[in-house]
Order: C-alpha cells, then structure tokens, then sequence
C-alpha cells in the first residue's frame, strides 16, 4: 500500500489532523468508564441523584465532543481518500497513455479499466480507513490496557492474556487472506474483459444466436469469481467470532475473578464495570482493527496492481529531434532492412489479459516482418497487398512509432523515426486504422482530431476528398451528434469520416489501413481519384486486399509472411509475381465491370 506513498504525502495536513481529532474521540471514550465507576461507586451507592445528574451531564458533554471531533475526522479523511483516488487516475491515465501499443497490449484493456475503478475504489477506502481508525485503534487497545492495570494490575492479566490471542487470529486470516484478494482482483479482470467484449459484439452475438453462450460463458466467469470471494469471505469470516469468543471468554474471567476482589474489599463494584467497559472497548477496538486488516489487505493487494501499470514503462521513449522539415534528397519514408516480432516487446506478465492482435506471433517468438526495405518519395503512392495475416497492417503502425522495430530502421525524411519527438513525428502523419474509430461528440469534434485548427472550409474540403460531403449535408451539416463508437453512422460512413480526419491534418504521409473495406466499388474509385489529385502534396500508402484499389499506385508490395513477395507496378507484378496474378484473376475478372 505504501508503494503509492507520495500520492499519500501530498495530503500531510490531513494525515496528521484526522488522526489527531480521532485521538481526542478516544480520550474521551477512555473517560467515561471512569466517569461510570464514579456514578456506581458514589452516586448510586449513596442514592445521591444530584452527584449522578451532574456526572451524567459529563458523560453527555464527552459524547459531544466526542462526536464533533469524529466528524471532523470523517470530513478530512473523505477530503484526503478522495483527493488520492483523484490524483492517482489522472496520473494513472496520463501514464497509460505514454505506454506503446506492446505495453497495453500486455497490459489489456480491460484489467487496465479495472485498475483504473475497482482497484483505486480500494485503495481509496484504505486510506480513509488509515486516517480515521488505523491510530485510533490500537490507541484505544493500549489506552484501555493501560487504564485497567490503574484500576487493578492482578486483574488487568487478563487483558494481557486476552491480547496477545486476538493478534495471533488477526494475523493468521490475514495471512491467508492477503494473496486470495489479489487472485480475486485477476477473477475481476476476466468478468471485465467479458462484459466488454459482449457488450461491444452484441449485434454479432445476436447475428449468430449466440445469446445462450455468451451467457453461459460469463456465467462461468462470475462464478468463478464469486467462487474465489466466497473463499476469501470464509476465512475472514472466522475473524469476528473467534474475536468474540475470546473476549467474552475474557469479561467472564474478569467477573468471576473480579467477583473475589469486590468480596476481599480491594475492587468497587463501578471498578468491576469500568473493566468491564475496557474490555469491550477493547473488543470494539480489536474487532474495528479486524476489519481495517481486511480493508487493508484489498488496499495493498489493489495498490500492488496499481503500482505494477506505474512501474511499467513505455518501450517506445519520444527522441529529442524536433526536425520538421525534409533532409535533402531523402525519401519521404524509407525501411532499411527492417525485422519486427511481437515478442520483442514486454513480455506478459503473470495473470494479465492480452489483447489478440498481439498474440499471433508473440505466442511462437517468429517476427511479424522480416528483412523489409523500400523508399517511398513525396507525391508517390505506395501499394501494399496480401493475405490476411501477412504483415501488412503491422509495416504500416511502424511509421508512426507504434512499436519499435527488432532490427534495422524506420526514416521519414531521412532521420530514423526514433530519434523524432513522438508529437512532431505523428503531427506528419495522417493514420486511418482498419478499425474506423469515432468518439461521442459531433462530425466537427471528430474532424477536429486531425487539426484542432482547421476552419469549416478545411473540414469541408477533407470530406469532399473523402466522399462523405452528401450525406454529412444530408445530417445537417458538421454539428450532427455522434454517438458512442459512431454508433448511429454506417460503416461506410465512419470510413469516411476517419479519413476526411486524417486529411484534416495536411498530413506529409497518409496512410490507408484497409480503410476502403466496408466502401462500394465505385465509392473507393471516387475516393481513390480525389486522394490522387492531391497526392502530389504528400506520399501515400494504402493498404487493401482489393486488387482495384491499389492499381494506379506508383509501387506495390505484395507481402507473404510478414516478407515482401513481390514489388512493383500493377504491370510488372503481373508479369513476376504469381501471387499477385493470382489475387488480380480471382478479383478484377468481377470487379472490372464496375471500374
């Protein structure tokens, strides 16, 4: 828990002045036991009803003071837990976004969202539970010790004997207890990873019926989970009555045992209630430090958590080159012998979900690219085909630093990408991934991704390009809502859009992921065409499997198993490469007739 203690130092003022009016609370709760042996003793035995009213109104004035110092404690602990979870998600956010894709992929989304709740909601509960009980407590425990042996050291024995027992019972549950929180925190990850994955696919579940399934499947989850809570709620479940039985065992020992002192005339009868009292306030105190071990325990195992995604640094570190402009005659963007494989990046650690796109080639350590070289200049455009699964979307995502290369180099205007500042680098670079991602919002604050300057005439321009100036009008214009993930826009208009984002930016290099997919032919043609009339402004690669969209490109690579099959222009590939003739018969004999 204590690995996470400079978000707790930022709050000393209140680490010092919670305890402190709790520790007042306790005094006062110390008193009035004395106070009740005075009203029994002095008061009741001589039937002087004044001397108890007047006591009693002590015992009154205590409890306020008392309960006003407890609600200053409460205020100031809810100001400092909540200033701490506060802190620490905005800077877990902020590291989280310094990661590499390797790192997050390692990570997972979805443990990373429980990090994110879940785990802060606990450590935040620690720390008030810091401030409001974990002095108070024992203070109490040793105060009440401490004012029994001056009432009677023979009897406060049993206070010693009854201690040292309780303290055996805490620290063997929480023994037991502390590793089972974290594997149930890991249980948690997995119910997360599945209400994500449902929720986002539940058009696709209900497409292929498979509701039944994917319940069953997150039923076995959740049992699973609620199986390992039930474990650990078990054996924390031993901590109050075994508490219990040795202090009620404890209170009977001190009236049976007291019982002989009042009749040897060495004990008062209020005596005998006022240890009567510490023993119960020690119970209380005891019982309330049980459970501050169990919240204390989910604490450390959730701040572990925590301090794990802190600890994980980004593999992909922004160089200090601020170069913005071209570098002599070089090429836009050049690969020099470039090697890449998944399992060069951070390993996986223990317990953790990866994400899939990571996993096809880290699982066998093969490279996801081997021994690539090209050069790409300004107002080119570069082709990229192959099959699924052969490399191509993971050539492009090393342009921007996605990841790093194993071996060899990435250039974009003649200085290796990992020298450039990650902003200056990806300010270059207009990126339109296969996955058309937009966020709740307006078409205007997605467009405004790509240039947070850009007027309405330059958002326009960017969607005339990129075919989607019809139907943006036919919404309304650009402040038609959007919903979460483009929920309310078809695929090809999130296509569409994503790339009118992308040419927003006046980007240097414009890449194309697959981002034509869910475009009909004459569409793509329509597109291709506008995007080839400012391709002299920028180098462009577009990465398809549609034989079509690739034709009029400058160069083409054609990729098998992350290595480069073939290159050249649409005319010479047919000529040399098989696997390219192959693709072009099976597609354009079709496609031709609507080109």
């Amino acid at each position: 828990m204590f690995r996470l203690k400079k978000y707790l130092f930022r709050y000393k003022k209140e680490l010092i002045l919670g305890p402190f009016f709790k520790l007042w609370e306790a005094v006062f709760e110390l008193i009035i036991p004395l106070v009740m042996a005075k009203i029994i003793d002095v008061g009741i035995a001589s039937r002087d009803v004044g001397y108890v009213l007047r006591l009693g109104g002590v015992i009154l004035g205590l409890a306020a003071v008392g309960f006003c110092s407890t609600l200053v404690c409460q205020y100031i602990a809810a100001k400092a837990s909540q200033g701490v979870g506060t802190d620490l998600r905005n800077d877990m956010f902020r590291h989280i976004n310094t990661l590499s894709h390797g790192e997050i992929d390692r990570l997972g989304t979805s443990s990373l969202i429980t990090r994110l709740t879940n785990d802060i909601n606990q450590y935040q509960m620690g720390v008030a539970m810091l401030i409001r009980l974990a002095i108070r407590t024992p203070f109490l425990v040793i105060g009440s010790a401490i004012m029994a042996l001056t009432i009677d050291v023979w009897l406060s024995l049993v206070f010693f004997a009854a201690i040292p027992l309780i303290a055996v019972v805490l620290f063997f549950i929480m023994a037991k207890a502390s590793p089972m929180y974290v594997t149930v925190q890991r249980k948690l990850d997995r119910v997360s990873l599945l209400t994500r994955e449902n929720l986002s696919g539940s058009r696709v579940i209900r497409a292929f019926s498979k509701q039944r399934q994917a319940e069953q499947t997150f039923s076995d989850a959740v049992e699973d989970q609620t199986a390992a809570a039930v474990r650990v709620a078990r054996i924390s479940a031993l901590m109050n009555p075994a508490a219990y039985a040795i202090m009620n065992l404890a209170i009977v020992a001190i009236v049976w045992f007291g019982g002989y002192r009042v009749f040897d005339g060495a004990l008062s009868q209020g005596q005998i209630i006022a240890f009567v009292n510490y023993m119960m306030q020690i119970l209380a105190a005891l019982l309330a430090m049980a459970n501050i071990i169990l919240i204390f325990t989910k604490a450390a195992a959730s701040a572990q958590r925590i301090a794990d995604v802190f600890d994980t640094k980004p593999s992909v570190v922004s160089g200090a080159n601020q170069a913005v402009s071209v570098t002599g005659e070089a090429p836009v963007v050049r690969f020099k012998d470039v090697c890449f494989s998944y399992s060069a990046t951070a390993p996986p650690s223990r317990g953790c979900i990866r994400c899939p796109s990571a996993l096809s080639y880290s699982a066998t350590g093969e490279n996801a690219l081997t021994d690539i070289s090209f050069d790409l200049n300004l107002g080119q455009t570069l082709g990229i085909i192959g099959a699924t699964g052969c490399g191509k979307s993971t050539l492009v995502q090393l342009i921007p630093r996605f990841y790093d290369v194993t071996s060899g180099t990435v250039e974009v205007d003649g200085i290796d990408v990992r020298q450039y500042d990650l902003q200056v680098l990806r300010k270059k670079i207009g990126m339109v991934p296969q996955s058309a991602v937009l966020f709740s919002g307006t078409i205007r604050s997605n467009l405004l991704w790509g240039n947070e300057s850009a007027s309405d005439e330059d958002l326009w321009q960017a969607l005339r390009i990129a075919q989607a100036e019809d139907f943006v009008r036919s919404f309304g214009g650009l402040d038609r809502k959007v919903l979460q993930g483009g929920k309310n826009l078809s695929g090809g208009q999130r296509q569409r859009l994503t790339i009118a984002r992308a040419l927003v930016r006046h980007p240097r290099i414009l890449i194309l992921d697959d981002s034509s997919s869910a475009l009909d032919y004459a569409t793509d043609l329509a597109l291709r065409s506008a995007i080839r009339k400012i391709s002299e402004q920028m180098a462009v690669i577009i990465v398809s499997q549609r034989a079509a969209s690739i034709l009029s490109a400058d160069h083409i690579l054609v990729m098998s198993n992350g290595q480069i099959e073939g290159r050249g222009t649409h005319e010479q590939l047919l000529e040399s490469c098989a696997e390219y003739r192959q693709i072009c018969e099976s597609q354009l004999s079709q496609e031709a007739k609507t080109l």
